[in-house]
């Protein structure tokens, strides 16, 4: 049997067809556009899930299901997005009853995106084979999932596993969520983006500026750790400043579930061992197991955009 995922992101959707291991035979994207009328949204999901079995040359009864990883709070027992401000006209909104007159399939399932992408990597990424773990993603924000023993955890109103969101910093720096002091705030490529900035503007010397070009709107996430690898001595500063933030909230985290891998995506996991191994170091020193035979080991999951696509296929399996 075939499945297809569909990752809803703000600027396009994509999809992909899997096969029983979650490989991804064939996929492809289209834009988002997500102020439009939720209907016609639905419109271009179906018609891309129909194109990619077209160009698979399957029909729709090979289909076992169709996933939908969406932003926001989506409810898998009703298959409605209930609020997501990424899409404002998905408001308590039945995606996959929409979706199945649509397309013919008739099993069709929703996620969080998010957790549909720790999905993913505990099906066949970075987690494969783990009945418990997390999933920790670097972008613009603090993303992440929890599975427990084998399944997605939600909690009781579908918000649950809003990582970014606990507080690592008291009265800190103010969140996008109305709290400060997140750890969104500090790990996230925002926040380490924020950090280099500022080191900058005190270290004018700093190679970090000609890794920009000396213009601080070219700063990104790459900028420290690049200035850094040069051995510049700031750099270090905003780098190890940086994986402290990370590692309070990997910690805490850890204290809390005791997954078994956690695993990091996200742009910054690019950084691979420059990230890994200082940060193995704190929280090796810091969990509250740290003297456990039995320690959550970190790995950078492996499955990169595709997480989302990955896990929503496997959301019928």
């Amino acid at each position: 049997m075939y499945y297809i995922g569909v990752d809803l992101g703000g600027t396009n959707m994509a999809a992909g067809i899997c096969d029983d291991n979650g490989k991804i035979l064939v996929k492809n994207s289209v834009p988002a556009d997500p102020n439009r009328p939720a209907d016609e949204i639905m419109d271009d999901m179906a018609a891309l899930c129909l194109g990619l079995a077209d160009r698979q040359g399957i029909s729709v009864g090979e289909i076992d299901s169709i996933g939908i990883a969406s932003p926001g709070i989506a409810d898998p027992d009703s298959g409605s997005v209930i609020y997501s401000c990424n899409f404002p006209t998905f408001k308590n909104y039945p995606v996959c009853a929409k979706l199945s007159e649509r397309t013919g399939v008739s099993r069709v399932f929703v996620a969080n995106d998010a957790n549909a992408a720790a999905k993913g990597e505990s099906v066949c990424g970075a987690a494969k084979g783990c009945r418990d773990s997390v999933f920790v993603t670097l972008g613009t924000g603090v993303g992440g999932g929890i599975i427990t023993d084998g399944k997605i955890y939600t909690g009781f109103n579908y918000a649950g596993a809003e990582i970014g969101h606990i507080v690592i910093v008291h009265g800190g720096r103010q969140c996008a969520c109305g709290r400060k002091g997140c750890f969104e705030s500090y790990a996230s490529a925002t926040g380490l983006i924020n950090l280099t900035r500022e080191k900058m503007e005190s270290c004018p010397e700093s190679l970090m500026w000609d890794e920009c070009g000396g213009n601080l709107a070219a700063v990104n996430g790459r900028t420290s750790f690049d200035a850094m690898r040069r051995g510049d001595a700031a750099a270090q500063e905003v780098v190890d400043e940086y994986i402290g933030y990370l590692a309070c909230g990997i910690v805490n985290i850890i204290n809390i579930f005791q997954p078994e891998i956690l695993s990091i995506g996200g742009g910054i996991s690019n950084e691979r061992e420059y990230l890994l191994a200082p940060l193995r170091k704190i929280v090796e020193k810091e969990q509250y197991s740290r003297d456990c035979e039995k320690k959550t080991e970190l790995r950078i999951a492996q499955l990169g955009n595709d997480a989302g696509i990955v896990g929503a296929a496997m959301l019928g399996k």
